[in-house]
């Protein structure tokens, strides 16, 4: 188990910076993991058991943990569970467990993504600040509007609704409610592509290109239950799309 400092330069060693613990028994795979998001700022814990991540876990509270399925003492979809019982941290199972029933087990129960061994390291590390991301618009700050309205629609950003001034629900899935969700918060500013592809990556693929755009038109097709708001969502060739109405707060 190691201190933090030994894996975080001292300008990553910051409030501001995500605190990661590396949960995984094998020493090559957790030091390559910890080593990495290290460079890019995380202040980094390791732990080799869920007995030394309790540990960790009571010092300190982490942004984010990934875990491995297979642990010495204990089952990884087990312990991730525990943890969530009793915190909301962000937990990515990363594991060599490429088994349907674990991933699903795993990510109904306790985790909010599932990685395949051998890891990627630039797609863990943009499927972990696309966690972050979402994480930090679900927890939004003290004096942010968290319910606003467009067209003939109210949005509450804390509740994940959006619904009709009549009263009417408007089903969203979580990929459409974080794409719109992004796209009213950039008050009209054109957001890239590859920017919103990491707001909608869920926890089974990482978004890309065609997965935002094919989003897009599902928002379009559903956003039309408020009238014709076709210009609710306006495409910005070559760069993305921007939100074409103008918000208000409710």
């Amino acid at each position: 188990m190691n201190n933090p400092e030994s894996r975080a330069s001292p300008a990553a060693q910051s409030e501001a910076q995500p605190r990661l613990i590396v949960l995984d028994d094998d020493p090559i795979t957790r030091s390559m993991i910890a080593r990495y998001f290290a460079t890019e700022s995380f202040l980094v814990q390791e732990a080799a058991s869920a007995s030394e991540c309790r540990i960790l876990l009571r010092q300190s509270t982490p942004d984010l943990i990934f875990v491995d399925i297979h642990l010495p003492d204990a089952n990884g979809i087990a312990f991730a569970q525990e943890i969530r019982a009793s915190s909301s941290v962000g937990l990515i199972f990363v594991t060599q467990r490429d088994c349907e029933i674990d991933r699903v087990v795993g990510l109904e129960s306790a985790g909010d993504d599932y990685v395949i061994k051998p890891v990627n390291l630039r797609e863990l590390m943009a499927r972990s600040r696309a966690l972050l991301r979402r994480r930090m618009l679900d927890r939004a700050p003290a004096g942010h509007c968290s319910v606003v309205t467009f067209g003939d629609y109210v949005m509450d950003m804390t509740r994940r609704e959006l619904a009709l001034r009549s009263g009417a629900q408007v089903q969203l899935t979580r990929g459409e409610f974080d794409l719109l969700a992004a796209l009213v918060d950039a008050k009209g500013r054109a957001l890239y592509r590859d920017f919103l592809a990491e707001v909608v990556s869920s926890r089974t693929e990482m978004g890309d290109a065609r997965t935002v755009d094919s989003l897009i038109a599902r928002l379009r097709r559903k956003l039309k239950q408020g009238g014709d708001l076709g210009d609710a969502i306006v495409t910005v060739t070559g760069i993305g799309y921007r939100f074409g109405l103008t918000v208000g707060t409710s």
